[in-house]
């Protein structure tokens, strides 16, 4: 047996156990051979650490162990003042180096050469992490520093200790995984069972049996119920969290830390709040565990973990109907395709908002499948795109439409579809008001309940005090004093609320409702009907719309898919941007030539266009002077006057307006204003203007007086002198 397995172990070479006047001063000699001088001249550093605050608390003996390190470092030579302790990384995991300011203080010491010895109760106290480990040992091998355990000193320059170093460190990271490994198969075992539970949300208790049930508190049971039954209704979950804090509903919570722990607190509802509710399956009566996982992202020199939702097919567990619920699994499901659906992607269809554009996200190209996109062009002019070749880099093969033509026609199909059940749509909206009434009133009783029983709770506890002990009796009656204060405010509140929205619906205002139902245009273009409204009447029935647009043709395919799988075909005229798009084209043109052979001018042609009913390829204004010219021009025609006939002192605009140094478009506003003789040729209306000299200079000092920025001029600058004809 080697001299090294007798000195650290403390047998002899047959195995028996030395005496303990022979074993001390081997024992003591071979562990302080490796220290030298130089090592007592630095510090002796003591490295204390608990992986949890619970263990502080509790494992007390470990501690202690630990700090007596302290101790042995002086029986190692080294004096009281040279021994540091380092213990701020109490209640830190082994695991990373990152969150321990302790032992990145312990590296700094040691890379600054103040470090003679690192003493530690096991090597796991420093590190469990190889990474860790060995960049410690690599550089006490630097610098020269030993470390020491309860078994005995190292040197990280000695191959053998270094050896011995390399398996206590791998050890110690392969216990954590052990352990971290273990706990984890014993949460899943108890998961399988669907008894792992680490916290119940929202309305829900853990009773001391360990079983889950629903909130015993009514109130706080209904509001949860309401959340469920509002985004059936709503379909939004900021609509859901509007509603409630527009009608003063506080959600009824248990904390699961704090002074108030397991206590029923009620809070105004959070955004946060509320997506929990609707995204947990537990609601549905299903057990989950391991709904969440880890992701870890490299940002610099550190890494930063978040949790992050896994899809359905990586959870661990999922046990349905294994806790009482508050809706079935086929409503969740139905939300959760809802919520997502709600989502701002290009692959959903969105929340309805207040734009003009009726069919946002429900429009679907035809040529390859996507929904197309909303756009404004124009103030309050939606336009539905296509954008593929913008996302994919390559040629548009894909093109969109104006929002008006197939938002009125889907409308008008709409109306179509709810014209029949005009009677059963009143009959059900005066039930979902009467309803609502209901379950407000219902709200506000709960609410005056619970205020009415705290207030009769603090009198008891008043009474039940001695009147001698006014110490406790002066605060008994405070509380009693703000309890009453609280039920009479809840009463006048509750008193406004009643005389606003009374419990049942008033005659007039049932006929109202019942008018307005069967009435469907009506309701629809009211004034308090918004976009948002319009929108989800839609959603109601139509699932998606589906175009097929050709470029340069007005004709629009139609392909309407209605909800429980119907779908019906139908053709839209689309505005477009030239006359060879228009169907009526051929026909439009002829008819142009025929009016123009006749001898009609340009202002006659679009009279008459109008009165027929042609529109140009826009669609949006009637034909004007100007469009009839320029189709005139295109086709041909016109004559091209290359000269136009000036009596004396006439000018024509632009020759007028060079000589003046102003803008055309003034010699003509001038000429619309009548500042100026002028006249206008009976074909292209071209203005010919008449000024001699004498209203040269008069327009002259017009120009110049303009130039300064004056808005109104003297009444002889802009009237002109009498023409005189020769």
């Amino acid at each position: 047996m080697s001299s090294l397995h007798v000195a650290v172990t403390g047998l002899s070479e047959d195995g028996a156990t030395p005496s303990a006047s022979t074993r001390e001063p081997v024992a003591r000699s071979f562990l302080t051979a490796k220290i030298r001088q130089r090592h007592r001249d630095r510090l002796a550093i003591v490295y204390v650490r608990q992986s949890t605050p619970q263990q502080v608390i509790e494992h007390q003996e470990s501690r202690l162990r630990q700090y007596d390190l302290a101790s042995h470092a002086v029986a190692l030579g080294w004096s009281d003042r040279r021994v540091l302790v380092i213990d701020e990384d109490q209640g830190q995991s082994g695991r990373s180096a990152e969150q321990r300011s302790g032992f990145q203080r312990l590296l700094t010491e040691v890379t600054l050469e103040h470090v003679g010895l690192v003493l530690g109760l096991e090597m796991s106290r420093l590190a469990r992490s190889s990474k860790d480990w060995h960049h410690l040992l690599e550089l006490c091998a630097l610098f020269g520093t030993l470390l020491a355990d309860q078994d005995g000193i190292y040197d990280p320059n000695d191959s053998n200790d270094r050896l011995l170093l390399g398996l206590k460190g791998t050890m110690s990271e392969f216990e954590l995984f052990t352990m971290r490994n273990r706990l984890e198969r014993g949460r899943l075992h108890k998961a399988e069972r669907a008894e792992m539970f680490i916290a119940v949300p929202t309305g829900y208790v853990r009773l001391p049996s360990g079983e889950i049930a629903k909130e015993p508190d009514e109130q706080a049971r209904a509001v949860t119920q309401l959340i469920f039954d509002k985004f059936d209704e709503i379909g939004s979950l900021y609509g859901v969290l509007h509603y409630l804090v527009k009608h003063g509903i506080d959600l009824g919570i248990r904390p699961h830390r704090g002074p108030q722990r397991g206590e029923l607190t009620w809070r105004r509802p959070t955004l946060c709040t509320v997506s929990r509710v609707l995204h947990h399956p537990i609601y549905a009566g299903a057990y989950v565990y391991g709904r969440n996982g880890l992701e870890r992202k490299v940002m610099g020199t550190t890494v930063r973990t978040r949790q992050r939702q896994l899809p359905r097919s990586h959870w661990k567990v999922l046990k349905r109907d294994a806790l009482p619920a508050y809706i079935t699994w086929e409503q969740y499901e139905a939300n959760q395709e809802r919520l997502r659906q709600n989502r701002c992607r290009s692959d959903a269809r969105g929340v309805a908002r207040d734009g003009n554009a009726l069919l946002a996200g429900l429009l679907v190209c035809g040529t390859c499948g996507r929904r197309l996109q909303t756009g404004y062009r124009h103030s309050r002019r939606p336009y539905y795109q296509c954008v593929r070749h913008l996302e994919e880099a390559r040629e548009q093969e894909c093109y969109g439409l104006s929002a008006p033509p197939i938002d009125q026609l889907v409308m008008r199909q709409l109306f179509k579809a709810l014209e029949p059940a005009a009677l059963e749509l009143s009959i059900h909206a005066l039930e979902d008001e009467e309803r609502e009434r209901q379950r407000l009133h219902e709200h506000w009783s709960h609410q005056r309940e619970r205020a009415r029983y705290a207030a009769d709770r603090a009198e008891r506890q008043f009474h039940a005090v001695e009147p001698e002990n006014r110490l406790v009796g002066r605060t008994l009656e405070q509380k009693w004093e703000e309890a009453l204060q609280k039920l009479h405010e809840i009463d006048e509140e509750w008193r406004r609320f009643a005389k606003a929205t009374p419990r049942q619906l008033s005659e007039d205002e049932r006929q109202r409702i019942t008018a307005l139902s069967q009435d469907l245009p009506a309701l629809w273009n009211a004034e308090q009907t918004s976009n948002a409204d319009r929108k989800e009447i839609i959603r109601c029935l139509v699932d998606r719309v589906i175009v097929r647009v050709t470029p340069n043709s007005e004709r629009v395919d139609v392909t309407i898919h209605w909800h429980e799988g119907f779908t019906s075909q139908h053709e839209l005229i689309r505005p477009v941007r030239s006359y060879e798009g228009m169907t009526s084209g051929d026909q439009l043109r002829q008819r142009v030539t025929e009016l123009r052979r006749a001898g009609r001018t340009a202002s006659q042609i679009a009279a008459i266009l109008n009165e027929e009913g042609f529109s140009p390829p826009r669609r949006c204004n009637p034909f004007s002077k100007e469009q009839v010219w320029q189709l005139l021009v295109r086709l041909g025609l016109t004559k091209k006057l290359d000269v136009v006939e000036l009596g004396p002192y006439e000018w024509r605009l632009s020759v007028l307006a060079k000589s003046l140094g102003v803008p055309i478009l003034r010699v003509r506003d001038w000429a619309k204003k009548g500042w100026v003789h002028a006249r206008q040729t009976p074909t292209q209306g071209l203005w010919i203007v008449w000024a001699d000299r004498d209203e040269l200079q008069r327009l002259r000092s017009l120009t110049a007086r303009s130039k300064w920025g004056v808005q109104s001029h003297l009444v002889e600058l802009t009237t002109p002198k009498e023409r005189q004809e020769l």
